[in-house]
């Protein structure tokens, strides 16, 4: 087998660079006319019934009659939706040891995900079908760029995997539990493992603390073309590259740097941001839409929107915000739409089928659709995540936006935010928002802020609109200024660890976890 250690010099000789970069151009045109031939729905019906077929003799196939499935209805009629805790609770209790419970065979990993409401650890399978999904959905991602931009070179250099720590744990019967980005990690080819940075005695550095400036001082040093994370993490990766080398911007330090692809987290509070960071205008963004069950969807840019990945051995389902209560659960036989039957501009919560054994499993997200052939989409938020403690009906993507539009007008940049009710403890006196927001180089004006805020809402959301006439059940939100990082030091507070994975609840309707992070900032000196 050929070793990283043979291939690197080789694969540093510009001949070699030159051939792999034209090989992945003629892939990506290839690639992009095949996704442009398919029929998405007709693709999905097949991948469904392929899922069921392998997965017959299983206990949850057997328990749900899997020989006798012809059809996406014969199946929607025998599995209903479901959440983790059903399939922790029947197939999965015996964790690690879960063969032929959903999936048949042994299950090399588990990706641990942590509920950014709950806080509670999630143990989600991951197959060997399921990296070969996952590395297939990466390729996808590739090959629309390379696709749109042929001209951007990217083996030139070295594509930086911001991702978890890759010493994922031996678990007691040999499987091994960690981040999805750390597998994922492990499961790079070796052919393209000398175009990839950081090395494994970086990446397996478990404390992030000590992990960001060893990755901050190394990384410069190197020729990266494309940079790959969450957004917060990035933004403090360029910060301390800054600091590292003096100089003012990423263009200076990487001058071949391409490609920043970003997910895990709304993007429209760091888009201006990064372009001053970064510098110039010889590098693209682009959107992926990952989850620890399953790959769901890759930009493409020629529409500038999520591109529903069909024919990777995950099917999806679709079920209108409207069969979710006002709890954010979903109500008894909700309906269920394949890629054939979604309509454009309706918010959907987002239900998968994998090749690693999670079925009509509801993962929490939500999407619109802008287009249905392609089936094109934008990540709209949480099911859980909305705000309605006076009736306002506020959504996490009109949330982000308001944000994000004071911030322009103010002409600062946000980190991390949070926002939830704050009730009325007086008569005739109104409850409010209550917004704690990092400013990562100044605070604005605050009242000025909330202003702009609070009109941009009233222009999204004729709900919120109305609560707010007169400021008869809703006076002007409140913001709060914070120390930059410190909504992710709460998280790592109450989760006892820190990782590239963390994500701060954006939003709370009942205002107790907006109570508990304010008197948590509040006593630790975290407020500005």
């Amino acid at each position: 087998m050929l070793t990283t250690a043979f291939l690197a010099p080789l694969v540093n000789l510009p001949l070699v660079r030159r051939v792999a970069d034209a090989g992945l151009v003629q892939m990506a045109h290839s690639r992009t006319r095949e996704l442009d031939r398919l029929d998405a729905g007709k693709v999905q019906a097949e991948t469904l019934l392929k899922l069921v077929r392998t997965a017959k003799d299983t206990r949850f196939g057997m328990d749900h009659g899997f020989k006798d499935i012809d059809s996406v209805g014969d199946y929607q009629s025998r599995v209903p939706v479901r959440s983790y805790e059903y399939f922790w609770d029947h197939y999965w209790k015996g964790y690690p040891n879960v063969t032929d419970a959903t999936w048949p065979g042994f299950m090399p990993y588990f990706a641990l995900s942590s509920g950014t409401t709950s806080g509670a650890t999630k143990y989600i399978p991951v197959s060997m079908d399921m990296v070969r999904s996952n590395r297939k959905a990466a390729q996808t991602t590739m090959a629309l760029f390379r696709h749109c931009f042929p001209h951007h070179q990217l083996f030139t250099g070295k594509f930086f995997f911001l991702g978890g720590n890759t010493d994922v744990n031996l678990l007691s019967n040999g499987s091994r539990g960690g981040d999805l980005s750390g597998i994922a990690a492990r499961e790079i080819p070796e052919a393209v493992r000398p175009y990839t940075f950081p090395p494994l005695e970086l990446s397996r550095i478990p404390k992030w603390e000590e992990k960001m400036p060893r990755l901050a001082e190394a990384a410069a040093k190197e020729n990266i073309v494309a940079l790959s994370g969450v957004p917060s993490w990035m933004a403090l990766l360029f910060d301390m590259m800054k600091q590292v080398t003096g100089k003012k911007t990423i263009a200076e330090i990487w001058p071949n740097f391409r490609l920043l692809i970003h997910g895990g987290t709304k993007f429209d509070g760091y888009r201006d941001l990064f372009r001053q960071q970064i510098g110039g205008d010889a590098f693209e963004f682009c959107e992926v839409y990952p989850a620890s069950e399953g790959f769901i969807a890759t930009e493409d840019p020629r529409y500038k929107l999520l591109r529903l990945v069909p024919d990777h051995d995950i099917f999806f389902e679709f079920i209108p915000v409207e069969d979710f209560d006002a709890h954010g659960q979903l109500k008894e036989k909700p309906t269920r739409h394949t890629v054939r039957e979604i309509e454009v501009g309706v918010r959907y919560a987002v239900v998968l089928t994998s090749c690693a054994g999670v079925w009509s499993y509801l993962i929490g997200d939500t999407v619109v659709f802008e287009s249905v052939k392609p089936p094109l989409m934008r990540f709209a938020g949480r099911t859980k995540n909305f705000l309605s403690a006076f009736g306002e009906h506020l959504i996490e993507e009109e949330v982000e936006k308001g944000v994000a539009h004071a911030a322009r007008e103010c002409g600062v940049f946000t980190g991390d935010f949070h926002v939830g009710p704050v009730f009325p403890t007086k008569p005739n006196v109104p409850g409010f928002h209550r917004y704690l927001i990092e400013f990562r180089d100044a605070v604005p004006d605050l009242k000025r802020f909330a202003g702009l805020l609070d009109k941009e809402l009233d222009r999204l959301n004729e709900d919120y609109a109305a609560h707010r006439i007169g400021d008869l059940t809703m006076t002007i939100p409140e913001v709060v200024p914070v120390k930059l990082g410190s909504l992710a030091a709460w998280v790592e507070a109450r989760k006892g660890t820190l990782d590239v994975q963390t994500k701060v609840p954006r939003m709370d309707n009942d205002g107790k976890l907006t109570e508990a992070i304010f008197a948590w900032l509040r006593e630790k000196g975290k407020l500005q």
